[in-house]
Formats: structure tokens, C-alpha cells, sequence
């Protein structure tokens, strides 16, 4: 474990054609939808490696002996089954477990993120006990904290456009300290390939 004691945590899904970025696929088809998340989890990939935190991959199904996760760089886990939530809360419970001091968690389908929102995210969780990256379907692409707080992670709507609002509510209810950074958007739709981002998608 680093001597940060922090912790950057990545859920992924196995890239397998059909079973990846359905949404997108409905209408550009199963083969790009796959070549578009491959290139996705490259972006994630490469910015994660620029970050001096201890990180953690979770991926939804196997573990592949051999992928673009380089383990000597990345901890390897599976995801537990359950909703959304079950799964995050998880991964929190056990980074604090394990004597993380601070845990980031962000998907592998955001193409406007970059290290400089990693850094920015855990440098919120000097001043705040909970950090957000508001997504613009009202969802979110990252959350941080500082303490473990299940709650966050219990009732809501997950993907939906109310997940932000029932977490910020959440929050004030118990009197948690909390920032909210630049609003993203992850690519679920033809049209979000159209947002300004770090990657120029090869269709």
C-alpha cells in the first residue's frame, strides 16, 4: 500500500461484444459500441497509470490472465453481484477495511475525464468528507470520500436522472461536508460521442 493511503477505484465491464454500452449500440451496432468502450477503457487505462494512488480494477464478470490492466500497476477484484449501489458500497466498505484514508471511485465510459479530476477529486477530500462528479443525465461519474458512509449507497435511483439530487439530499440530511466538481457526461448515447473529450473515437 502507498503511504498516501489513498485509493482509486475503476469499475469496469468485460469488453464482450453484445454485452457492452448497449444503449449506444442500439444504434451504431454491436461492433463499434465494443470498439468505442475498448477505446474508453484505453483513455481510463492510460490517465490512472499518471496517478501516485494505490488503484483498484473491478470488473464485472472474469478476470483475464492477460489485458491492457497491467497488474503491476493495478489490483485486480471482481465486482459482488447486486444493483449499482451494493457493488460501489462494497468496494468502499473494503478500501476502509483494508486502512485506505481516502477512496475515489469513477467508471471506465467517461472520454471527458483526465488525471487532472482524479487529483482535483482527492484534493476536495482535504477539505470535504464527500466529493461528486456530477454526470449531465443527473447520474454521477465519480464519487470520493474520506469516511465510509453506506447511506449513499442505499434507496436510490440508480440511472436515473434523480441519482444526483437524492445523493446531494442524502448528504445534507446527515450534515455531510461534501464538493461537487465540473459536470460530465459518460457516452451512452450516439450523441454524447459528439461532446468535446479526450479522445478522437475512431469509427
Amino acid at each position: 500500500m502507498s503511504s498516501n493511503k489513498s485509493v482509486l477505484l475503476i469499475f469496469t465491464k468485460n469488453p464482450e461484444l453484445g454485452k457492452c454500452k448497449t444503449r449506444l449500440a442500439s444504434t451504431l451496432g454491436d461492433d463499434k459500441a465494443l470498439d468505442i468502450y475498448i477505446q474508453l477503457l484505453e483513455h481510463t487505462k492510460n490517465f490512472a497509470e499518471l496517478i501516485e494512488v494505490d488503484k483498484h480494477v473491478y470488473y464485472s464478470k472474469t478476470i483475464p490472465d492477460k489485458d491492457l490492466w497491467s497488474p503491476d500497476i493495478f489490483d485486480k477484484k471482481h465486482q459482488i453481484e447486486g444493483d449499482l449501489g451494493e457493488k460501489m458500497n462494497k468496494a468502499f466498505e473494503d478500501s476502509f477495511t483494508e486502512g485506505f484514508d481516502k477512496a475515489v471511485i469513477i467508471g471506465s465510459d467517461c472520454a471527458e475525464i483526465n488525471e487532472d479530476d482524479i487529483k482535483e477529486a482527492f484534493k476536495a477530500l482535504d477539505k470535504n468528507d464527500v466529493v461528486i462528479g456530477p454526470a449531465i443525465d443527473g447520474g454521477y461519474y465519480l464519487m470520493g470520500m474520506r469516511n465510509y458512509y453506506p447511506f449513499l449507497f442505499k434507496e436510490k435511483s440508480w440511472s436515473t436522472p434523480k441519482l444526483i439530487d437524492e445523493t446531494k439530499a442524502d448528504l445534507q440530511k446527515h450534515q455531510v461536508s461534501f464538493e461537487l466538481l465540473k459536470e460530465k457526461s459518460d457516452i451512452d448515447y450516439e450523441e454524447d460521442l459528439k461532446r468535446p473529450g479526450y479522445i478522437d473515437f475512431d469509427l
